[in-house]
């Protein structure tokens, strides 16, 4: 028994690695038995990431080692190597692409306490830093792949990818029942199948490849159950297959810690993204982020705030999920004893005097404790979340206003 990884089959337009695993498997000799599959979301900010940065794994049991290794060195030649440096010319999709690097690797046993899977989910790795493999094929794929291989299986879900018939792939166009996908929404232990603000499918990808739907369940029988509702429904189109992963979606294994800062500015940009600067670095809200963003806007100087997220670079943080602990003091000039109008600054550091009477005093300021709730958790809209972000809802954290 042992332990096969793959990554990095697909473009932006083109391929999917679930694919091309399912592909192998059905390719596979007679003699052997195939086991639990896995699929890890990988570190978001990975220079040579693919579409949905996501790798694959999966237990094979076999009596035969050395027939395996031999239709896996076959496979991958015939197969897999062709697609070594294939890259869309297009950038609608709002990043930079790199050539497609696969990579497969076979352990024959799992290894020891490696942290390498965690490395892999939290920061830029390189192969040399995972537990050798038994054998391996390829590039930079196989970074991936080991990290599918070692996957502790902490905080798991599960997905189950329906593939469509090949003559589909080039078209964008997915035919899955809307009825069967209202049955699916309602059943209790599934995720991310809609968006509960405009009802639209959140199962299906946009764009051209090979992946009809992926349902997203808790447990694997309802994820199951969910699979087949969806396949069989009349108004779904044909499938080459489907086939359900262990996942580490949902997770939040790429959160480290969580940052706590003083808010000393607030700048709102284009299409409402905002930009908070704390005494360490700088927050971003992005504007797809929904009540991140609003929350944020409504900051002002003195504000003291926590958020959990990723830094795209040493000093903007992208806030996953965000939280106010202490609303700054409303501050107001206090007024005249005798006028009771509002004082004035005499400058700085030199006290307020009332504009009518000339009536002085040293305080400047009135502070007054905010009345606003605070302590409450936000986080984006369910089609803005990052694949391995925990919804609020399934942590023991306040999520509303106390």
């Amino acid at each position: 028994m042992g332990w096969l990884g793959l990554d990095d089959t697909d473009t932006v337009k083109d391929g999917c690695t679930t694919f091309s695993l399912h592909h192998l498997l059905i390719h596979l000799p007679s003699s052997v038995e195939v086991g639990e599959l896995r699929l890890v979301r990988l570190w978001p900010f990975a220079h040579n990431r693919t579409r949905g940065n996501a790798a694959v794994a999966v237990e094979i049991k076999t009596e035969d080692e050395n027939e395996l290794m031999n239709f896996l060195s076959t496979y991958w030649e015939q197969t897999l190597q062709p697609l070594v440096g294939k890259i869309d010319q297009s950038n609608d999709h709002g990043r930079q692409q790199t050539p497609t690097d696969p990579g497969m690797v076979w352990y024959s046993s799992l290894p020891e306490k490696s942290n390498f899977y965690l490395d892999a989910v939290q920061r830029e790795v390189t192969f040399d830093q995972a537990p050798k493999p038994t054998r391996s094929w390829g590039g930079g794929g196989r970074i991936g792949a080991i990290a599918a291989v070692v996957w502790p299986k902490t905080n798991i879900t599960w997905e189950a990818i329906a593939w469509r018939m090949e003559e589909r792939w080039k078209t964008t166009e997915r035919k899955v029942c809307v009825q069967a996908l209202t049955t699916v929404s309602g059943m209790d232990g599934m995720f991310l199948t809609r968006d509960p603000r405009s009802q639209r499918s959140l199962i299906s990808p946009r764009g051209t490849c090979p992946v009809l739907f992926g349902v997203r369940g808790r447990t694997p029988e309802i994820t199951l159950e969910a699979a087949k509702v969806l396949v069989e429904a009349n108004d779904t189109e044909g499938v080459l297959g489907w086939r359900m992963f262990a996942t580490n979606q949902a997770s939040d294994d790429h959160l480290k810690q969580s940052y706590i800062g003083t808010v000393e500015s607030v700048e709102i940009l284009t299409r409402g993204t905002t930009v908070i600067t704390t005494e360490h670095h700088q927050w971003l809200a992005f504007a797809e982020s929904g009540d991140v963003k609003l929350m944020a806007q409504g900051l002002v100087l003195g504000d003291r705030i926590e958020a959990f997220g990723l830094f795209a670079d040493a000093n903007v943080l992208h806030i996953e999920k965000l939280r106010t602990i202490k609303k700054a003091p409303i501050r107001s000039r206090p007024t005249c004893p005798t006028c009771q109008r509002t004082l004035k600054s005499m400058g700085q550091n030199q006290g307020v005097r009332c504009p009518v009477c000339k009536h002085r005093q040293t305080q400047e300021w009135i502070e007054k404790e905010h009345d606003e709730p605070v302590g409450f958790w936000v986080q984006p809209p369910a089609d803005a979340r990052r694949h391995l972000a925990r919804p609020l809802e399934w942590l023991d954290w306040p999520n509303e206003a106390t």
